[in-house]
């Protein structure tokens, strides 16, 4: 049975949301959501190798050879409770690279755990239903308006809209209300065309990962970074990410969960400094780090 957090800390951490979202709330007429870095242009992306932008938080978007992949999206101006101009919740510090209505149709849709900063049902309202959404065990009921829907536990695998997909197994916690069920998390492997990518959702640091990059090469690994300040349990450093980025031996990281939303106490920019310090000598195997930029994955 996966582990659930006890519960006088599901209480410590609804205490702590609510006191904090309160206070954002009183900052919001005086601090506006500031524009994406860069604005990427998928239009011109060719369908023949990987491109890719980081729109924001976990929210990636891939042109997987061919094949349009978005992860975690999370595109409105808050997460959290209620839709629209009534959500309750954390607001964006920095806004999406594109809104739901810029982006290319989205063949895969990969939710990797029900929080609310991973599953925006504001987001997933506003994508086409065309999209084939892919689940981990316990959240098929949020992706209910997607025609296409699939769940995999850990190790699990299948081929969707011409992606091989592995369900995997990392160390957080699933539930998306404080008295809500378990409902699972994980993060997935994406193979095409010769090209593996690793995407864990959220994580605290895990062994568990290394041993998928033991038995093939990983192209690229999309990993957190933010959030460890107090959430260390769930929420991998930015030094630990980079310990299991190295331990998997995959070829580029792109670092994701930092500076879109104020989700813990570690000041905004620290995450990606600390990574790029940890990083040393090999800091060019990072890529992103900045909203809206685009990647190409170089040849081999």
């Amino acid at each position: 049975m996966r582990p659930r957090l006890p519960f006088r800390s599901h209480l410590q951490f609804a205490h702590r949301y609510v006191r904090n979202a309160m206070q954002e709330r009183r900052r919001d007429a005086i601090s506006p959501i500031a524009p994406a870095p860069e604005r990427p242009d998928p239009a011109g992306w060719p369908a023949d190798r990987l491109t890719l932008t980081w729109l924001g938080h976990s929210t990636v978007l891939l042109n997987f050879f061919g094949v349009w992949v978005l992860t975690d999206p999370a595109l409105e101006p808050r997460v959290g409770l209620g839709r629209g101009l009534a959500k309750f919740g954390p607001r964006r510090l920095v806004a999406p690279a594109l809104l739901p209505d810029e982006l290319p149709p989205i063949d895969l849709l990969l939710l990797s755990h029900a929080h609310m900063d991973h599953t925006d049902l504001g987001t997933l309202a506003r994508l086409p239903r065309s999209a084939a959404a892919v689940v981990q065990p316990g959240t098929l009921d949020l992706v209910r308006r997607f025609r296409e829907r699939y769940a995999l536990g850990w190790t699990e695998r299948g081929t969707v809209r011409g992606v091989e997909l592995e369900s995997l197994e990392v160390t957080h916690w699933g539930a998306r209300m404080i008295t809500d069920r378990h409902r699972g998390y994980g993060g997935y492997l994406l193979r095409r065309a010769g090209r593996t990518i690793l995407f864990s959702g959220d994580t605290a640091d895990t062994d568990a990962l290394t041993p998928i990059g033991r038995r093939e090469p990983i192209d690229l690994a999309i990993l957190p970074i933010g959030a460890y300040d107090p959430w260390i349990a769930n929420h991998a450093s930015p030094e630990q990410t980079w310990r299991m980025f190295q331990r998997m031996g995959a070829r580029y990281l792109l670092p994701v969960h930092f500076a879109t939303f104020r989700l813990s106490r570690e000041p905004v920019g620290e995450p990606l400094a600390r990574l790029y310090h940890a990083a040393g000598s090999d800091a060019h195997r990072i890529v992103g780090g900045r909203v809206g930029a685009t990647w190409e994955l170089p040849e081999r």
